[in-house]
Order: structure tokens, then C-alpha cells, then sequence
């Protein structure tokens, strides 16, 4: 055994064991102990700050600096407390699932996934997208995720089982094109996380004024079969419970066949209704991800 399978192994064990005990806490004060962490290392260990202020003050330039203080120390503690979530409802039934989500739009949202041409679904960084989309799936809705592929195996193996114990199935990145295609002919809903930066072959698309590199996948995946698009979102609910809202609302795009006029068309209106979500709780978003990164690889300048 190689060193970094070593090394995977060990973090393997390790996640397992914090996984354990989180679970053995009282609720309360295990998402309490979360957000204290989230705060820690954002506040005091200050891992990745220095991206999250500088992402607010490209997205809210107007906003006074202590605002967007304030929504980071948030959006940390979002982050520290989602993550205590993550490791206690891998032992959640689906009747547990639907005790904690309520949803808006569903019905319409469930009647156009019986299109016969299946359905794409994009959501973001924000919330806790896992949960929404076992929200999906403990309704019956046959619903598959695009997922990245993680360099520790062990990781991805208990990430993508407990999506699969919800309902979900999950089609590996590298193999998306055809899978999810084949998923949509099924009548299956291929849900997408549309905000992450595209490395290679992406589009420009403007996301709160300023270009971001972005997948034209999804597009590609509409022009090819026909289905519908909509958009969701799990907004965690406020309040000490963790309980979350499922919002959804179709995306109307009719594609011209021309695919990267249709790429850019979709994604820029998928960008402006994440805006919208983003603004209405900015401390749920995840400033961490280099959003705006150049082609190259690289963030612009403060003034770039």
C-alpha cells in the first residue's frame, strides 16, 4: 500500500470516527459546536478569509465593509454547522428527510418531470444542496446527481452511498455526457450544480457583474434530448432545528441550435436567478469556491 493510500485510509477512518460522534451529541449542541467551528476557522485559523472577503466585495461592492464581515463570520458558521448535518443524516430515514423539508412548487416541479423526456435540474452552492436533493428522491421522484470524482476514494465511497441510501444514483463527472443522457431518456430527473468554475471549454457568464467560467453542459444536455429545465434550491430554515425549504421554479429556455449561443443564454439566466437566491441569504452562500477564476486557472485582481 502506497503512502497516500496510507493517508486516504487514515482520513477515511478518521472522518468515520468524528462521524461517530457527532451523531452521539444532542442535536442542539452539535450544530452549536458547528457553528462555533465554522467561526474558528474562518475568524481565527482564517482558511481561505481572504477569498471569502474579497468574493463579497466583488458581489456587494455597495454594502458597507462591517455587512460584509458579518456575512462571512455567517456564512462560516453555515458552513461548520451544514457539515455536523452532513455527518448525522447518513443515518437518517427517508420518513426523516421529510419531516425536516418542506417544498414550494413541488407539485408543478414533479408534473413536468413526467414530461416523458426526463428533466434537468440545476441548483448551487448554496443552503445544503445535499439535502435538497434527498428531499427529491424520498418523494419518489427517480432523481440521479452529476457528482465529482474525489482523489480519496474512501471519501467518495461513503459520499456517494449515502446519496445512493436516499435515493439517489450518482453518475460520475467523467462519465456525465452519456450517462446523464441515457438518464433523461429514462425519464429520469439529472440534477447539475451549475456554479461550479469550468477548467476547460467553459463560457463567460456574468454573475453579479463580473464574468465567471461556466459549464455549457447542461445546455448541451437540454439541446440533445428536449428537457425541460428548472431550477432548486434548499434554503436551511431559521430557527436552532435544522429544517430546510425546497424551492423550485422552471427555467424557460427554448434552444436556437446554435450551442454555444444556447450554452451562454441558459446558464446567464440560470446565473441571475442564483443572484437572487444568493441576495436573499447571502450568509448561506459558499464564498470558499473560486468562483471567477480566469480561464488559466487564476482569480483577477481586486480591479481586474
Amino acid at each position: 500500500m502506497t503512502l497516500r493510500a496510507l493517508r486516504h485510509r487514515a482520513e477515511d477512518l478518521a472522518l468515520r470516527g468524528v462521524a461517530g460522534l457527532w451523531s452521539l451529541l444532542p442535536e442542539a449542541t452539535a450544530l452549536r459546536v458547528g457553528a462555533a467551528m465554522g467561526v474558528l476557522v474562518g475568524g481565527v485559523l482564517r482558511i481561505r478569509r481572504r477569498d471569502v472577503d474579497r468574493h463579497l466585495g466583488w458581489a456587494f461592492p455597495d454594502r458597507p465593509a462591517s455587512w460584509r464581515r458579518s456575512v462571512a463570520r455567517a456564512s462560516y458558521a453555515h458552513l461548520g454547522r451544514e457539515a455536523v448535518v452532513m455527518f448525522r443524516a447518513g443515518g437518517w430515514s427517508a420518513e426523516r428527510v421529510l419531516e425536516r423539508t418542506q417544498m414550494v412548487g413541488f407539485g408543478a416541479f414533479r408534473e413536468a418531470a413526467r414530461s416523458g423526456n426526463g428533466l434537468v435540474l440545476l441548483t448551487g452552492h448554496i443552503g445544503n444542496w445535499e439535502i435538497g436533493g434527498a428531499a427529491i428522491a424520498a418523494r419518489g421522484v427517480p432523481f440521479d446527481v452529476v457528482g465529482k470524482g474525489m482523489s480519496n476514494r474512501g471519501f467518495q465511497s461513503d459520499l456517494f452511498a449515502a446519496r445512493e441510501r436516499f435515493g439517489m444514483r450518482v453518475i460520475e463527472m467523467g462519465d456525465a455526457a452519456r450517462a446523464a443522457s441515457r438518464s433523461l431518456r429514462q425519464g429520469r430527473v439529472v440534477a447539475l450544480l451549475g456554479d461550479q468554475h469550468a477548467h476547460s471549454g467553459g463560457i463567460p457568464v456574468p454573475f453579479f457583474g463580473r464574468p465567471a467560467q461556466t459549464t455549457r453542459g447542461p445546455a448541451l444536455l437540454v439541446g440533445g434530448t428536449g428537457a425541460p429545465v428548472w431550477i432548486a434550491f434548499a434554503a436551511r430554515d431559521p430557527g436552532p432545528a435544522q429544517r430546510y425549504t425546497v424551492t423550485f421554479e422552471p427555467l424557460h429556455f427554448t434552444p436556437t441550435g446554435r450551442a454555444d449561443e444556447d450554452a451562454e443564454m441558459l446558464m446567464a439566466a440560470y446565473a441571475r436567478v442564483l443572484e437572487e437566491a444568493i441576495r436573499a441569504t447571502p450568509e448561506q452562500y459558499f464564498w470558499l469556491h473560486r468562483r471567477w477564476k480566469e480561464p488559466g486557472g487564476e482569480e483577477p485582481g481586486l480591479d481586474g
